[in-house]
C-alpha cells in the first residue's frame, strides 16, 4: 500500500473536500497520509484531521512561519496528545528575506532539540540553505540522536548522499515525473532504493500535467509509477519499499 508523507490536506482546495480526497486516495491505493502543519494556527486543525483513520499528524514551525512565537512546552505537549509522527515541517530557507536567517536558524535548532527529546523523527525543508542545514544536523548533539526525512527533493545526488551519510531518508514527489527536472530524475534513480520515501506535498507542488492545486494523495501512484521506470524495476516493488520505509521512519501502524 502507498504512503504519501506529505500532504497539506488542511489547506485549500483540499480541505473542502476531505471525505472526496480521502476515498480517491484509497482507490488507488494509498493507505496512509502524513500532513505536516506550517504555522501555529493550523496545529489544531491538523490534530482534528487526525481523527480519520489514514492520516497521521505531524506538528512544527515552518522556516516561513518563524517569526510567530514558538511556546515549545506547547508544541511538546500537543506532539504527545495528537500521536504525531514526526515534527514538522520544520526546517531553513534562504530564499527569502524574512523571517531572517538568524531566527529561522533559531526556531529550527529549538524544534530540533524537542525532536530529539521526544525521540520523534524530523521533515526537513531546505532551499538556498543546505549547507547550513548539514552542519547543523551533523553537530554531535544532533547527529546519530535524529532521523528524518529531506522533503521535496529535487537537487542533485551528491548532496542527497550527504543527507545520507547523516541517517537520513529522501522524499521524492512530482519532480520526477517531469522530463526537464534533471538533478531529481538522477537523484531519484541513484539513491537507494531502502532510503526513499515518497510524497505528493499537495496542494502546493505539482506534476507533470497536473497544476499544484489540483494534487492530491491519490497522485503519489503516478509519482511511484515515475519511480519505477527512472529506476528499472517495478512499480509494485517501488510501493512496497517506499511505504516499508515510511512505516519504519515514521513509526506508522495503519488501521489504527
Amino acid at each position: 500500500m502507498l504512503i504519501d508523507t506529505h500532504c497539506h490536506l488542511f489547506m485549500k482546495p483540499l480541505c473542502g473536500d476531505i471525505g472526496g480526497v480521502l476515498c480517491r486516495a484509497a482507490q488507488k491505493g494509498v493507505s496512509a497520509i502524513i500532513v505536516p502543519a506550517v504555522e501555529t494556527s493550523s496545529w489544531r486543525k491538523v490534530a482534528e484531521l487526525s481523527e480519520y483513520p489514514a492520516v497521521y499528524p505531524a506538528l512544527g514551525l515552518h522556516p516561513w512561519c518563524a517569526d510567530e512565537k514558538l511556546d515549545t512546552g506547547l508544541l511538546g505537549k500537543l506532539l504527545l496528545e495528537t500521536g504525531s509522527v514526526a515534527v514538522g515541517e520544520i526546517g531553513l530557507d534562504f530564499k527569502i528575506e524574512e523571517p531572517d536567517r538568524h531566527t529561522q536558524i533559531t526556531v529550527f535548532r529549538l524544534q530540533l532539540d524537542l525532536a530529539s527529546e521526544l525521540g520523534l523523527p524530523v521533515i526537513l525543508h531546505c532551499r538556498g540553505a543546505f549547507d547550513e542545514m548539514l552542519s547543523i544536523l551533523s553537530q554531535k548533539k544532533y547527529d546519530g540522536r535524529i532521523s528524518g526525512v529531506v522533503h521535496a527533493f529535487s537537487r542533485g545526488a551528491a548532496l542527497a548522499e550527504r543527507f545520507l551519510k547523516l541517517g537520513y531518508f529522501i522524499a521524492f514527489g512530482g519532480a520526477v515525473t517531469r522530463s526537464r527536472a534533471k538533478r531529481a530524475r538522477s537523484s531519484a534513480a541513484a539513491v537507494p532504493l531502502h532510503r526513499i520515501v515518497l510524497e505528493t506535498d499537495s496542494p502546493s507542488i505539482g506534476m507533470d500535467g497536473i497544476d499544484p492545486e489540483q494534487m492530491e494523495p491519490a497522485h503519489v501512484a503516478r509519482i511511484a509509477e515515475s519511480l519505477a521506470l527512472l529506476r528499472g524495476i517495478s512499480s509494485e516493488e517501488v510501493t512496497r519499499e517506499t511505504a516499508r520505509n515510511a512505516r519504519e521512519l515514521f513509526n506508522i501502524v495503519e488501521g489504527r
